[in-house]
């Protein structure tokens, strides 16, 4: 199946100068989500473990006067090159992957639709956020964003 529209892949990348291990640090410290996203407000571990597969986090998001929870979980953790979590209430994957390169490190941050938008989150986007493909077009110009914000804050 081929997403488009709404359920495209969303991307945005850039190459940093800074280590792999720099970035990833940076990367999975969340408290850095809130200052670096333009959605996202918080992420808060629900489980004992710290970050590893199959932990949980409540994902608080805002645009503009509306405000909504996520519960996300992670679904892939490769230590300094990949971590994905599933937002199981959108049906969307948000994956971050890192590759070491010439003079520092290539961040790609892509969100699939592996199976679609869930009917819940198709509901909320066309009530609270203008709308499915819209809001799709507002969250990769927010990963560049992030990305761009991440890419500063490794090569303090």
């Amino acid at each position: 199946m081929t997403n488009t529209g709404a359920e495209r892949e969303l991307r945005a990348e850039a190459v940093v100068a800074a280590p792999p291990e720099k970035v990833w640090a940076l990367l999975t410290d969340f408290s850095n989500m809130a200052d670096w996203s333009p959605e996202t407000v918080k992420m808060l571990p629900m489980l004992r473990g710290g970050l590893r597969q199959g932990q949980q986090y409540l994902g608080i998001n805002r645009r503009k006067a509306i405000v909504w929870p996520t519960r996300n979980v992670v679904a892939d953790v490769q230590t300094g090159r990949r971590l994905v979590w599933d937002t199981r209430s959108s049906g969307s994957q948000w994956v971050w992957e890192l590759e070491p390169v010439e003079g520092g490190t290539r961040v790609v941050h892509r969100r699939p639709v592996p199976k679609g938008n869930t009917a819940l989150s198709k509901v909320f986007a066309a009530a609270f956020l203008g709308g499915k493909e819209g809001h799709a077009d507002e969250l990769e110009e927010g990963m560049a964003t992030t990305v761009a914000r991440l890419k500063a804050a490794a090569e303090r």
